[in-house]
């Protein structure tokens, strides 16, 4: 059974229906048409018993003869072979028939079928057969009177023994015959049937499974056919197993897509810290070549100058190099946020101190909002603290001289904002959709730190359930920060 197809199963179930339910037709139509017969020989018979018990003497004051009943029995059962003549009391006992000996299986019968015909009820109305412990038949029944007082009935059964036998025979053969030819016609309609029921039902199974198990070769283009399939009209489960294959192909496109757009900007990435890491190294290798070939012909001030530029681009390669590994470290679970509960504003106060010199030496102007109230806020006080000092770093640096840097904190619906914006040339339009996903070298100014600190700074606010957005500003450039107040 478990090599059978699917097809196959179909087809054989849908005949096995088939037979079953003509087989269950041809049940019914055979008892419909059995009591339609009885009916009608019930009906057409229904006062031969009254006949016989008016033309003849069948009980009297003295009670009955039984040999006398006995011939007379006999001879009418002689007459008409499918009959059987009973004389019954007023109990049900059988007190007279002409039935061969050992032919009588119970001596008594139930009175309740003959009241029944006797007030009219809807025919056909079966009787007890006395040759029979369970069977019934229809019958012809009339009650007799002795002076005037119930004293019995006669009974006759109208489909007796022999009448059995002949109509069983008959039965046989005409079944044996159409038997054959009924299930012929059955299984050439089930193999009709099925083979129709194959073609039309497998057919949209078909062709899916001829889709899916083509994917194995150029895969890729034929999941992007499949997903770019319509769906489905109808509701069906073929229908509904076509439509999850087509959001299936969608979805697995939209991740080829997206793997694709993060390897371009994987790729992007590496040219990109490839450039800024080539950068400082080849000036501080020039600066070095330099001093070893001309060390002689130097100044003591020209070698203390090479030499300052040479630990300024090594420190800008230090200080990238563990850019990266910071980042590494966040985007792959190492580090997790140690949270305690502490003042935000006292935390932008101690951060602000750290660049009062830059900002004196370059006559910038920090204007602090702090909306207060403020609630105590459950985060990584590490971790906020390099968040702000990465923006108020970058704008202090990307702020002209005389320029002006704002802070702004509120609250709002159960988080802190925290806005840095500065007066700055601020960002170019083609960087803000992948700011915050991959380095920009577009501009020497912005070279220094290879875009890294934007993309720490959201990682870090990440892991607190937060968030930083660019707002679009007329000048300068703007940040927002979002710190939930109580992580979940």
């Amino acid at each position: 059974m478990k090599k059978i197809t699917l097809a196959q199963r179909l087809t054989l179930v849908f005949a096995l229906l088939l037979l079953g339910c003509s087989a269950l037709t041809v049940w019914i139509q055979y008892q419909n048409r059995n009591r339609y017969s009885d009916a009608m020989i019930q009906n057409l018979s229904r006062n031969l018993a009254t006949s016989i018990a008016q033309n003849r003497v069948l009980m009297n004051a003295r009670g009955t003869e039984q040999t006398a009943l006995k011939a007379l029995f006999s001879q009418m059962m002689a007459y008409n072979p499918s009959v059987e003549v009973y004389l019954i009391d007023n109990k049900g006992n059988i007190l007279a028939d002409a039935a061969p000996a050992g032919h009588i299986r119970r001596q008594r019968i139930s009175l309740t079928p003959l009241h029944q015909l006797l007030a009219g009820k809807t025919l056909p109305v079966y009787g007890d057969d006395p040759r029979s412990v369970r069977r019934q038949k229809v019958f012809s029944a009339t009650q007799l009177r002795v002076d005037g007082k119930p004293a019995g009935y006669l009974y006759v059964i109208l489909q007796g023994e022999d009448y059995n036998q002949l109509n069983h025979d008959a039965l046989s053969s005409a079944l044996q015959h159409s038997m054959l030819w009924s299930v012929a016609i059955i299984l050439l309609c089930g193999l009709i049937a099925g083979s129709f029921a194959f073609w039309w039902v497998t057919r949209p199974v078909r062709n899916l499974t001829r889709q899916v198990s083509q994917l194995d070769n150029h895969s890729q283009q034929l999941i992007e056919r499949l997903a770019a399939s319509p769906l489905p009209r109808q509701q069906d489960e073929v229908a509904q197993l076509r439509t999850a294959f087509i959001n299936l192909a969608r979805h697995i496109s939209e991740q080829w897509t997206s793997l694709a757009l993060k390897d371009d900007q994987r790729r992007e990435f590496i040219a990109n810290i490839s450039h800024d890491l080539r950068t400082p190294l080849m000036s501080v290798q020039g600066y070095l070549e330099t001093l070893s070939v001309k060390s002689h012909s130097l100044s003591d001030a020209e070698r203390r100058r090479y030499l300052s530029i040479a630990l300024i681009e090594s420190e800008k390669v230090g200080a990238l190099a563990q850019q990266l590994f910071e980042l590494a470290r966040l985007e792959h679970g190492v580090v997790t946020p140690q949270c305690e509960r502490f003042s935000l504003p006292d935390l932008v106060q101690d951060v602000i101190q750290k660049f009062e010199l830059p900002m004196t030496r370059h006559r910038q102007a920090l204007r602090v909002e702090i909306a207060k109230p403020l609630p105590l806020v459950d985060a990584d006080m590490s971790m906020i603290e390099r968040v702000l000092t990465n923006l108020i770093d970058n704008a202090i640096r990307h702020t002209p001289d005389e320029g002006e840097i704002r802070l702004h904190i509120w609250n709002e619906a159960q988080q802190l904002v925290i806005e840095v914006a500065d007066s700055g040339p601020g960002i170019a339009a083609e960087l803000k959709a992948t700011l915050f996903e991959r380095p920009s070298i577009s501009d020497a100014s912005r070279r220094d730190n290879g875009g890294l600190g934007l993309m720490i700074v959201r990682r870090m606010l990440q892991l607190h359930q937060g968030d930083i957005r660019l707002i679009d500003v007329p000048t300068g450039a703007c940040f927002r920060l979002f710190i939930p107040v109580q992580l979940d």
